[in-house]
């Protein structure tokens, strides 16, 4: 393992989590790659109190940040009219917790996009003025149209480039289907905000697609989720633009060089939520290429890397991957190495020592499992394969109960009556709430982590 750090970069330290023991003719080496980031957070780990602000010189540097909030204001957010009322307050509340000298703009969003404050393609500055202009503008704000998010995600674009900061996030809000452009369109737009600013989604109510927000968020490497409850939008916005202030950098890429006749497999976050790097690749080098790992602050993330490596004899042994993490010079110049890590491969003729499985590895292996069947399973009970979502969500009942991921098991019991957990069998059940499936399908890629 190995540190670097520079003034105004986190600390970041990478370990590695493998069984490099290989038995005769054993090509494939799986890693766990524990990222941690710490001594970066403006607040020194310590969350914010809601509407409380730091002190611009925390960072050494003002406007940091820049933040766009983006509104559904489409038509449907009239029903109930508690939806817009709780979206107004939600938004008023996000900009109270923005850091004084954040960077930021509200768009309301319908088939069109369109400024809300400041205007005129610009972005404000966070003060106390500022803010109470904001929340007066949101008074303004009212439902009508209908829902083009390709539109919205392009102005925030806009508007964001325009800034000079080192983090650049989004908040979206949505209460529908993307009914206005074409999947196409949206598409289109996520590939071309894609690297250039990460975006957290919410759904709020039951009416809107779980696949395209958590598309939106997959994308633009932010979180996705489901507010049910329109009076919880207040306390989702707060805790999004707390974790949003607390970003100190951008831009962070997990690369990953190997030697002449390794092939990678596979590249994927594993935790906090399961999260498919590997056709995220851009090339780095000869034989090196880049994942996005997007902004971090004090935290820490696993990844799990797997590689085929070329045969060898009993007694041999190679190094299979190194993984480094990279931040990239806003000037052009050479990239800065923040930490370094390396997955060995060693042959032996050992049977114990090759056929046990890293502890890290199988848990992971499991959690990724767990998040696959979950899909599978809502999938088929949707196309009317009720034997096939029997079996699916039951492996993941016994997936859920086997790692100790509590929360996911709670919302299972939402949708199936759990007979053994232990064996994973359930029986769906008859009537199953429209929250209570969409918050299991939204959540279904969140993780818990090994217990040591």
């Amino acid at each position: 393992m190995a540190n670097f750090s520079k003034s105004n970069v986190p600390q970041f330290s990478v370990e590695v989590y493998q069984n490099e023991f290989l038995p005769e003719g054993g090509r494939e080496v799986n890693g766990i790659i524990t990222v941690t980031s710490t001594g970066g957070g403006t607040t020194g780990g310590v969350p914010l109190r809601s509407g409380a602000h730091p002190p611009s010189h925390a960072t050494g540097q003002a406007a940091s940040a820049a933040v766009v909030i983006m509104v559904d204001c489409s038509g449907s957010m009239d029903y109930p009219p508690t939806k817009m009322r709780n979206a107004r307050d939600a938004t008023a509340a996000a900009i109270d917790t923005l850091r004084d000298g954040t960077a930021f703009a509200v768009i309301g969003g319908t088939h069109v996009a369109k400024e809300v404050y400041p205007g005129n393609g610009r972005l404000a500055t966070a003060d106390p003025q500022t803010r109470a202009q904001a929340k007066e503008a949101l008074r303004r704000l009212a439902a009508g149209g209908g829902t083009a998010i390709g539109t919205w995600l392009r102005l925030a674009d806009r508007l964001l480039g325009a800034a000079e900061v080192s983090i650049r996030h989004g908040i979206l809000l949505t209460d529908g289907r993307n009914e206005h452009e074409a999947p196409e369109d949206l598409r289109a737009a996520l590939d071309a905000c894609s690297g250039r600013f990460t975006c957290d989604a919410r759904g709020v109510g039951t009416d809107w697609e779980v696949k395209e927000v958590t598309a939106i968020a997959s994308a633009l490497l932010g979180t996705a989720d489901i507010v049910a409850d329109p009076a919880g939008l207040a306390a989702d916005f707060t805790q999004m633009m707390e974790n949003a202030m607390g970003k100190e950098v951008a831009d962070v890429a997990l690369r990953l060089w190997t030697p002449v006749g390794v092939e990678i497999k596979y590249v994927k976050q594993v935790a906090p939520t399961v999260a498919e790097l590997t056709d995220r690749r851009t090339e780095a080098g000869p034989r090196a290429g880049d994942y996005p790992t997007g902004s971090w602050g004090d935290e820490s993330r696993d990844y799990h890397v797997c590689v085929q490596v070329p045969e060898a004899g009993i007694g041999q042994e190679m190094l299979a991957a190194r993984v480094s993490l990279i931040l990239p010079d806003p000037s052009g110049g050479a990239p800065q190495t923040l930490s370094q890590g390396l997955v060995r491969a060693v042959w032996t003729d050992d049977m114990v020592a090759s056929t046990s499985i890293n502890p890290q590895v199988a848990h992971y292996t499991g959690q990724a499992e767990l998040a696959q069947v979950i899909q599978q399973g809502l999938d088929a009970r949707k196309s009317g394969d009720f034997d096939g979502a029997t079996a699916k969500l039951g492996r993941a009942v016994q997936l859920a109960s086997a790692s100790g991921n509590e929360d996911t098991a709670k919302l299972l019991s939402k949708v199936v009556d759990v007979v053994d957990a232990a064996t994973g069998t359930v029986r769906l059940k008859a009537k199953v709430a429209d929250a209570d499936e969409m918050t299991l399908e939204t959540r279904s890629t969140k993780t818990v982590r090994v217990k040591k």
